[in-house]
């Protein structure tokens, strides 16, 4: 750190010293400072307490205790010269004691402080003109895990700085703040700098985490609904066993869906199984959206008779804004919730072997005609 002489038009560096040699103390000084000018680590922050010793079974004490404009408990802790090598997880431990203080909890603890330091006034009110509040009843304290951690050092020890940006990948809301105090004869200065994340990247650090987190938890959740899909699907092979041939030499997948041929390419049967329904289906697509719309409507053109043998209705679904079609029967309901899983498969089972008797000797009539028009084709080439 320099200051600038505009009378030479130079700078002139500053000594950098440890509060130690300068004579400071972490409670005596650091804390005071803080409590006094919060806005110094960058933002509206309220001191609602300082030595707080409120947690049950220990004699533990943080040093600071601070509400954020979002009504988010701040925990402050402050190391002076060295955070040591603990520091990390005695923030850790202050989070999840203060996890669990209720809106009237963080009100009496807040009023506690107003009394005993001689400020005066009433929580209640200060809480409501700070959080921007028509009324205390509006007032949000403490929700959820929105915890947050501020640690403030000279110096901080690279296995808590190591500690720190790993648990940022899991969506903690920590900062690192390092003091320095700077000398220039009788003045002394005080440079806070926000090292961990640094203000620039700030939201960038924690989007990237947030979007880690999601992965790991998609990818768990995606382990779990491949293992339930697996099973649903080793049960109702093995229950549709020689009742539905086509299907006969399938294995359980992880898909949502298990495919058999129909006998016309490209126009497979479906078994589709989700969180949401259970569902059979004609799926068309030859790769050609006019041949598969032709299909489709020849399929359409036979609906009352097709809908006849089956024994109920079905939803033809033309989807004129996409190149396949489907024709399909379905049953709401979560495939993966063992309570409705048995109703499901029935009703699958059963629906596929009405579907397959019913489309049997109109797909054997669209196959024929395919096969005598690429006899057509074939014999023109020639």
């Amino acid at each position: 750190m320099f200051r600038i002489n505009k009378d030479e038009n130079s700078i002139e560096p500053l000594t950098s010293q440890t509060f130690a040699e300068l004579g400071f103390r972490e409670r005596q000084h650091l804390q005071e400072w803080i409590a006094k000018v919060p806005s110094c680590l960058g933002e509206d922050l309220l001191i609602i307490q300082k030595e707080f010793a409120g947690f049950s079974d220990t004699n533990e004490r943080l040093d600071l205790l601070a509400i954020d404009k979002e009504g988010s408990l701040v925990l402050i802790e402050n190391k002076l010269d060295d955070t040591g090598r603990d520091v990390t997880w005695q923030a850790l431990k202050y989070a999840s004691y203060c996890s669990s203080l209720s809106k009237d909890n963080i009100r009496s603890i807040f009023q506690e402080y107003l009394d005993r330091n001689g400020a005066g006034g009433d929580a209640k009110k200060i809480l409501v003109e700070f959080l921007d509040a028509e009324d205390y009843e509006e007032v949000t304290l403490n929700k959820g895990l929105t915890q947050r951690i501020i640690l403030i050092a000279a110096n901080f020890r690279k296995e808590v700085t190591s500690t720190i940006v790993w648990l940022l990948n899991f969506r903690m809301r920590i900062q690192c703040f390092r003091v320095t105090p700077w000398r220039s004869g009788s003045d002394v200065f005080l440079d806070v700098d926000q090292i961990i994340p640094t203000k620039d990247a700030e939201a960038y650090m924690i989007g990237l985490a947030a979007k880690s987190l999601d992965e790991v938890e998609a990818a768990a959740e995606e382990k779990v609904r491949n293992r339930e899909r697996r099973k649903f699907w080793a049960e109702l092979l093995e229950a549709v066993g020689p009742k539905i041939s086509r299907f006969a030499n399938i294995s359980p997948s992880t898909t949502p869906d298990l495919v058999a041929g129909s006998g016309v390419r490209g126009v497979p049967f479906k078994f589709v199984a989700t969180r949401s329904y259970g569902r059979v289906e004609l799926y068309i697509d030859r790769g050609d959206g006019a041949e598969n719309k032709e299909i489709f409507d020849e399929l359409q053109s036979q609906r009352s008779a097709i809908e006849g043998s089956f024994k109920g209705p079905l939803t033809w679904e033309r989807l004129d804004d996409k190149r396949a079609s489907r024709i399909k029967a379905e049953m709401a309901g979560d495939t993966f919730d063992d309570a409705q899983r048995a109703a499901l498969m029935s009703f699958m089972i059963d629906a596929m072997a009405r579907f397959e008797s019913a489309l049997k000797e109109p797909l054997a009539r669209i196959q024929a005609r395919l096969r005598a028009k690429s006899a057509v084709e074939e014999q023109g080439s020639q």
